[in-house]
């Protein structure tokens, strides 16, 4: 088993912080195995809402869940959406004998029904499949080929790995989606999300979308909230400056896991992943993945201008603007477009994430970073 120490730590000091904790995430990164590891040695409470019998013993919420002391689990709470009013009351109780920890992969319904009846109350933590610091440096390259999610990486194969995340792509589109109440074909879904893949690394363009869909742009754009509130799709935010340039004002789009990008693009070898086009924008997107999981900032933004400067991604960390850039490449350069995000955006440092093994200076403030040196690199 793969040791998740730190996101463990993390869940748990939220815990004795607030009295509700949402760990959220797609389906099958882990979250309910470390919900149980939560809950060894204690006489936690756990409620699976997939579970007839766990549905059965809700029925009644009020008596269910009222005089239950210590820690609380509530997995898929996304399907309960009336259960956030009852925790609300139960949370603002004297002393608070419970803790609740509420697991959804379902971002939209779940920020939704929390932001309404649970504001000020609740702790939220992402988690994602496994990252470069919890499976060790020397498996860097397989966890880049078959993602992060525990069954994909920890398969016996990449042949059974590529068959696990197709059987994961059809239960998505063809379970998880609908019984969300969301009515779009999974045929339809899964041209999209397979267009998205040809487009990883990429500023959105619903117009295009929408073309090759035979819809309209606001359709386009449903299609893809859809498939980030499921955790599957990320959009990264353009940051704007007031620099007097024209700058891109519409999201990069990304496959959030590298493993079901390959799937989308029918990539079964690290050779398939070499020989193709999106290359270097799988790295891109890994490299983007494994810093925003390490530092979990509350933002993150690329920034581009039309006259062709870009960088990557931007977090605020500490007060302090830190860039970064993705380069697939044996020996990173420093380069012009560096330079000036530095100068317009004001950056303390810039990370150049490659995937070479030796870390080195490019400049002042702009470091080449191997993903090997990358966890060490954002302490």
């Amino acid at each position: 088993m793969i040791n998740r120490s730190v996101l463990i730590k993390a869940v748990r000091r939220a815990l004795r912080e607030s009295p509700v904790v949402a760990l959220v995430g797609p389906r099958q990164c882990g979250k309910t195995t470390l919900a149980q590891q939560l809950a060894e040695g204690t006489a936690a409470d756990y409620f699976d809402l997939e579970d007839p019998v766990d549905i059965a013993r809700l029925t009644t919420p009020q008596l269910a869940l009222a005089d239950l002391r210590g820690l609380v689990v509530i997995d898929e709470i996304q399907r309960r959406p009336d259960l956030f009013n009852l925790l609300r009351v139960l949370a603002d109780r004297s002393r608070t004998p419970a803790r609740f920890l509420l697991l959804g992969s379902a971002s939209l319904a779940l920020i939704r029904g929390i932001s309404e009846s649970l504001a000020g109350r609740v702790r939220f933590i992402g988690m994602g499949g496994f990252d470069i610091a919890e499976v060790g440096l020397g498996r860097t390259e397989g966890l880049w080929l078959r993602g992060g999610f525990p069954r994909s990486f920890l398969a016996t194969s990449d042949t059974r790995s590529l068959a696990w995340r197709n059987d994961f792509l059809r239960t998505i589109l063809e379970r998880d989606i609908p019984q969300l109440g969301i009515t779009v074909p999974a045929a339809t879904l899964r041209r999209f999300w397979a267009m998205i893949a040809h487009f990883h690394g990429q500023i959105w363009n619903g117009s295009e979308f929408a073309r090759s869909l035979g819809t309209s742009e606001p359709t386009a754009r449903r299609y893809l909230d859809i498939l980030s509130g499921a955790y599957v799709v990320r959009q990264l935010a353009p940051w704007f400056e007031n620099i007097g340039k024209r700058q891109v004002k519409s999201p990069k789009i990304y496959v959030r896991d590298s493993g079901l990008l390959h799937a989308l693009l029918s990539l079964r070898t690290r050779r398939d992943l070499m020989a193709h086009p999106k290359y270097g924008a799988s790295w891109e997107g890994f490299a983007i993945e494994q810093v925003l999981t390490l530092l979990r900032p509350v933002e993150s933004y690329f920034w581009a201008t039309h006259a062709g400067a870009e960088l990557d991604l931007m977090v605020v960390q500490d007060g302090k603007r830190l860039g970064f850039e993705m380069k697939c490449s044996d020996a990173p350069t420093m380069t012009k477009s560096m330079a000036i995000a530095i100068e317009d955006l004001c950056l303390s440092r810039v990370c150049v994430v490659y995937p070479g093994t030796r870390s080195y200076r490019l400049a002042r403030a702009v470091e080449a970073v191997s993903i090997h040196d990358l966890p060490a690199a954002l302490r």
